[in-house]
């Protein structure tokens, strides 16, 4: 059997096909339909996407076709993904929560003639809009063919039906690898929006293959190993995910949030990747069922995790683990390592107690969990340490989707917790100021990469092109960020985040947030203020912990969510309770203190005011409740 680092693969395709020699009869993906479950070899993926690609080819598809999937991660999904790829066609691909407006303008944006869409139901939700389009055909992953408007449809279980494959057939497939090329577009994927009109970021197979030939190594990945698959499939992180786990022979279990927590225990991953925001919906969780179940038992729960998170701490200072900005004095260098020494002989018996309590909280993730990844934006300082407290290996991990997606991560090449470690292998990373010009370790500045990794523009729009990259060929990230002297990546804030407030003073508001969700009452949080003359915060509560936040500390018996939302006392002592985090000794400045807060009725919706990886769309909330804002910071 072949070890990948014998492989250079040119393309995608190139390396799916290598993947079924070497790991045929390997299991390739499990998922769940009708009630059962199934196991899917490489072999029999392998064949899926032939039949599909042939019946792709016959419905007039072909190399540049502009193909759009409307479909969450389902296994149909990268048998989809892989029977373009094998044609050569480029995938738009879009969450099934897309609103009609939006699907109407990628459709027309990017000029897409076939759409494949995950259900008969949601091909008659969109039906009024697409009427009016020249859609050559339709293809429905799930369910029949007829359809009242439309004689082009065509089902997947009727197109893969026919099973025949002869020796000519799969000679002809496999050849298909001779028409594509490194740079060859194979996706144009429309960012998130979580600042404006989506962008269509057109991704190469050299783009993609930068990071299935450069991250394996850096998680450890071993054949064999298995991860649960939670995030959205059209998403670049996730699909980064799943073709890195096919070129190693991994296995991927299609999940779904309702199902997440308990297919993390059936399933037993080795790996798993997510967003920060899963990980402190599982913070809240536990610490929230503990509280219910038992809160002597929360409270010792909570006590082992603080006696982890300072033994961790100090046994980084004493290896030099922790992020380093300028060369500090070597006497007063030990004097902190002796400090540490001391704390560690005085809290060795209660950290070994507090390792092997949290060793519990380990099975919940199936108890063979090796490393987990976060992306899709940077984890708050507090919920790293917490993952790290309970004894997960985590990968802090940095990327976009126009560097599809890879760009830092502290993996196994780096050990500096607190940062986004090193930048991936020959990739290019500086820190700049206005100027463009490069600035010294720990001083604060604009992210900028350069790496095959580096997508090659936006879509029908050169003035964003012209915006984006600098004159030396360097993407501008948009993000802020600082470099330690060893060259780790730490994130500080976005720059097209920042409020600025009518003092001229700038805030970046993913700090705060971050923060003030920590109390048990705020599931969610999106700070406000921009040319006001302070901050305020839209609050998506936790009604039931701030019913009993209103009982502790006010004495107030309160029912009803309504008047949980606007009682007057509860609004000032909760503002109170978040200032209080606020402090200059915690690195906030006076001006960061909140002016006002208020309680929203529901919660946070992905497809309206986040994105399918459950980023925050500013625009979108601060249009929303543009009147709200204006009366919250009169």
């Amino acid at each position: 059997m072949h070890k990948y680092s014998d492989f250079n693969y040119g393309t995608l395709f190139e390396m799916f096909l290598n993947s079924r020699d070497v790991y045929a009869e390997q299991t390739a993906f499990i998922y769940r339909a009708a009630g059962s479950e199934f196991s899917v070899s490489y072999e029999k993926f392998y064949e899926d996407v032939v039949i599909l690609t042939r019946a792709f080819a016959e419905r007039g598809v072909k190399k540049g076709s502009r193909v759009m999937i409307l479909s969450d991660n389902r296994y149909g999904w990268i048998v989809t993904d892989m029977a373009l790829v094998a044609l050569g066609a480029v995938s738009v691909p879009r969450g099934s929560d897309t609103p009609t407006s939006e699907l109407e303008y990628i459709l027309d944006h990017s000029a897409s003639d076939f759409l494949v869409i995950e259900t008969a139901a949601l091909l008659k939700a969109h039906e009024e809009m697409l009427q009016g389009k020249k859609i050559k055909s339709f293809f429905l992953i799930e369910g029949e063919k007829t359809h009242r408007w439309f004689d082009n449809v065509y089902s997947y279980n009727d197109l893969l039906e026919n099973r025949n494959l002869t020796q000519d057939e799969l000679e002809a497939f496999a050849a298909r690898r001779l028409q594509l090329t490194q740079d060859d577009l194979f996706t144009l994927i429309y960012t998130s929006g979580t600042t404006g009109v989506p962008k269509g970021v057109r991704l190469t197979h050299r783009n993609i293959m930068y990071n299935v030939r450069y991250l394996p190594q850096l998680v450890g990945l071993r054949e064999g190993d298995l991860f649960v698959s939670i995030l959205p499939s059209w998403h670049i992180f996730e699909r980064a995910v799943e073709y890195i786990a096919l070129s190693r022979g991994c296995c991927t279990v299609y999940s779904a949030v309702k199902t997440f927590a308990a297919d993390l225990e059936s399933y037993r991953p080795t790996l798993v990747a997510t967003v920060p925001r899963l990980w402190e919906s599982l913070h809240a969780r536990i610490n929230s069922t503990l509280e219910k179940e038992n809160p002597k038992r929360a409270k010792i729960f909570r006590t082992l995790v603080a006696v982890s998170t300072i033994t961790n701490r100090q046994r980084r200072i004493l290896r030099d683990e922790l992020p380093i900005f300028n060369k500090a004095f070597l006497p007063l260098r030990w004097l902190r390592k002796l400090r540490a020494l001391g704390f560690l002989l005085l809290l060795a018996l209660p950290d070994r107690l507090a390792k092997a309590r949290l060793q519990a909280v380990q099975e919940k993730f199936g108890g063979q969990l090796r490393m987990a990844i976060s992306g899709g934006g940077s984890l708050p300082g507090w919920l790293d340490e917490w993952i790290d407290a309970i004894g997960i290996r985590i990968v802090n991990a940095y990327g976009m989707t126009e560097c599809a997606p890879a760009i830092a991560g502290r993996a196994l090449n780096c050990a500096t917790f607190g940062t986004l470690g090193l930048p991936v292998e020959n990739t290019e990373l500086r820190i700049v100021d206005e100027q463009d010009q490069p600035l010294a370790a720990g001083v604060e500045g604009e992210i900028q990469v350069k790496g095959d990794q580096v997508f090659t523009g936006y879509e029908k729009n050169e003035e964003e092109d012209r915006k984006s990259f600098t004159a030396e060929g360097f993407f501008r990230t948009g993000d802020l960020g600082k470099l330690t002297l060893r060259g780790e990546l730490v994130i500080t804030g976005r720059s097209k985040e920042i409020i600025v407030l009518a003092s001229g003073e700038n805030v970046d508001p993913s700090r705060i947030e971050s923060t003030i969700t920590r109390l048990p009452f705020v599931s969610d949080a999106v700070l406000v203020g921009q040319d006001k003359k302070g901050l305020g915060a839209l609050v998506v509560p936790d009604f039931d912990k701030l019913r009993e936040f209103a009982a502790s500390k006010l004495d107030l018996l309160v029912e009803s969510t309504e008047q949980l939302r606007n009682n007057h006392q509860i609004l000032e002592k909760a503002k109170a309770e978040m200032n209080r985090l606020l402090q200059a000794k915690k690195g906030f400045k006076p001006f960061e203190k909140l002016q006002n807060i208020h309680f929203l009725e529901g919660e946070f919706k992905p497809g309206e005011e986040l994105t399918n990886t459950l980023k925050k769309k500013r625009h979108v909330i601060e249009k929303k409740y543009h009147e709200l804002i204006g009366k919250l910071l009169k």
